[in-house]
């Protein structure tokens, strides 16, 4: 996917805004003024990138022919929700290896929220041990599939000798490791490197309104 610049953002998004509210499509001028753009010209460079780019067409000969391409709007990952984990105290899941063998349902996704990572899915969170990590309860997390993490990097540990699953940021430290709450009411847990098993890191988070 093509990033645009600011302004060609604010230019795209003020296209469908203004598409939106009135039912048909701005001017130049309009769009010069919604986006305090100074000058005709630098809206007409503007929108001449986003019509290469593929983000709108336009018809020459037709007033008023701006128009969205709708393709660029559409969800291009799915993303397969398998279940809850817990921040806060682990919880039992059905199986050291899997949260369940068929999805509780799918997430549409862009590339944009999905970064383009393989091997994703998402997990709802239960619990407020991540807080200050800015995952909170309720929150959905996006989990690339990988057996290993660097120090701090926030992972789905499964807890061999206890069954269960939890969500925590993990340090490799002599002999053990730790795994870490990002609430300071809560306590580090400690492991020895054969009782857990790293299932996944943490790429994105979807909040809840």
């Amino acid at each position: 996917m093509v990033r645009t610049s600011d302004t060609k953002r604010r230019v795209l998004n003020f296209i469908g805004k203004f598409l939106d509210e009135r039912g048909y499509a701005p001017t130049v001028r309009d769009i010069a003024r919604g986006c305090n753009i100074s000058t005709p010209s630098v809206v007409q460079y503007h929108l001449n990138t986003l019509e290469r780019q593929g983000y709108i067409r336009r018809d020459p000969e037709v007033f008023r022919s701006i128009q969205l391409v709708e393709k660029k709007r559409e969800v291009i990952s799915r993303v397969p929700l398998l279940g809850a984990i817990a921040a806060g105290k682990p919880i039992p899941v059905p199986a050291p290896d899997t949260w369940t063998t068929v999805p509780e349902e799918t997430l549409r996704l862009t590339e944009e929220v999905t970064q383009g990572k393989k091997d994703v899915y998402a997990l709802k969170v239960k619990g407020t041990s991540m807080i200050d990590a800015f995952v909170d309860d309720g929150d959905t997390v996006l989990i690339q599939q990988t057996n290993k993490v660097e120090d701090g990097e926030m992972a789905v540990v499964w807890l061999k000798l206890e069954q269960e699953v939890t969500l925590k940021k993990v340090y490799h430290e002599a002999g053990r490791i730790r795994l870490q709450p990002a609430n300071k009411e809560m306590k580090s847990m400690y492991y020895q490197p054969e009782d857990v098993e790293i299932q996944g890191k943490v790429v994105g988070v979807l909040r809840k309104l």
